[in-house]
C-alpha cells in the first residue's frame, strides 16, 4: 500500500505524530523533522515554504520513498502543497489538515509581525510554549499540551523567525485549480489559527476534494481526538485506494 507522508506545522516536530501510530497496521508512516525543528532542531531553518517542499522532497528521495500520500499539517500544509506544485506526479493523496491557501492568515490570534516581535522580546522558550497553548481547545490544561510544548521548545529563535518568514511571504492559493491528487481537507471546528474561510477556499478551489469537519476540537485535533482522527484518515485512504 502507498506509505503515508507525515509533515508537522510550525514549531513541531515528527514525534507529535505518535498517537498516530495504529495508522502503520496498514501502510508505512513515514514522518520528517524540518530543519531548525524537532530532531533536527540543530539543523540551519529554511525562510521559505518553497524551500521546505524542496528539502522534504529531496529527503524522502534520499529515503528511497518516490510515490506516496502526503499529509501537512498547518505550515506543513503549506508545505505540502507547495510540494504538489514541484513534484505532481509524486503524490497520490493530499491530506491539507489544520492550514490554509495563504500564509498571512486574515483572523489569526495575532499578526505574524507581533508573533516576531513577542518572540524577540520574550524568547524562544517563552513564545513556543505560548503559541502551543492556542493549538488547544482546553489550551494549556490539555493532557497533550505539556509534551507538544516540549517539542516546540526545541526550537530556536532562528527557527521560529524563519517560519514565521516562511509564511509571511507565502501563498498558494493560484494553485490551487492545478492540485489533481484526491484531497482531503480536515479541521477542527474551533481551530483558533485557521477560520472557516480558509478551510473553504481549499474545499471549493481543489477539483476533487472532501471535507471533515471534527467538532469540539481547535488546532491540533491529532493530540485532542487522535482516535477519531485515525479513523478519518484510515476511512479515506482505504476508501480511495
Amino acid at each position: 500500500m502507498t506509505p503515508l507522508v507525515l509533515v508537522h506545522g510550525f514549531m513541531g516536530g515528527g514525534a507529535q505524530w505518535d498517537a498516530q501510530a495504529p495508522l502503520a497496521c496498514c501502510r508505512d508512516l513515514i514522518v520528517v523533522d524540518l530543519p531548525g525543528f524537532g530532531q533536527n532542531a540543530d539543523m540551519a531553518p529554511i525562510d521559505s515554504i518553497s524551500g521546505y517542499a524542496a528539502w522534504v522532497l529531496a529527503e524522502l528521495s534520499r529515503r528511497g520513498v518516490h510515490r506516496f500520500d502526503l499529509l501537512g499539517h498547518s505550515m506543513g500544509g503549506m508545505i505540502v502543497q507547495d510540494m504538489v506544485r514541484q513534484a505532481p506526479d509524486r503524490v497520490h493523496h493530499l491530506i491539507l489538515y489544520g492550514t490554509g491557501p495563504v500564509g498571512v492568515l486574515p483572523g489569526r490570534f495575532e499578526t505574524i509581525e507581533t508573533s516576531m516581535a513577542r518572540a524577540r522580546n520574550d524568547g524562544a522558550e517563552a513564545t513556543a510554549r505560548r503559541i502551543a497553548a492556542t493549538w488547544f481547545l482546553r489550551g494549556a490544561a490539555d493532557l497533550a499540551y505539556a509534551p507538544c510544548s516540549d517539542l516546540a521548545a526545541r526550537a530556536g529563535l532562528p527557527a521560529i523567525l524563519a517560519g514565521l518568514e516562511a509564511m509571511r511571504n507565502w501563498s498558494g492559493e493560484a494553485h490551487l485549480p492545478h492540485i489533481a491528487s484526491p484531497t482531503l481537507v480536515l479541521w477542527g471546528d474551533r481551530d483558533r489559527t485557521y477560520a472557516w474561510p480558509q478551510i473553504e477556499t481549499l474545499w471549493t478551489g481543489i477539483a476533487d476534494t472532501e471535507l471533515a469537519v471534527v467538532p469540539g476540537c481547535a488546532h491540533a485535533v491529532h493530540l485532542e481526538s487522535p482516535g477519531l482522527f485515525n479513523r478519518v484518515l484510515e476511512r479515506y485512504l482505504t476508501r480511495t485506494q
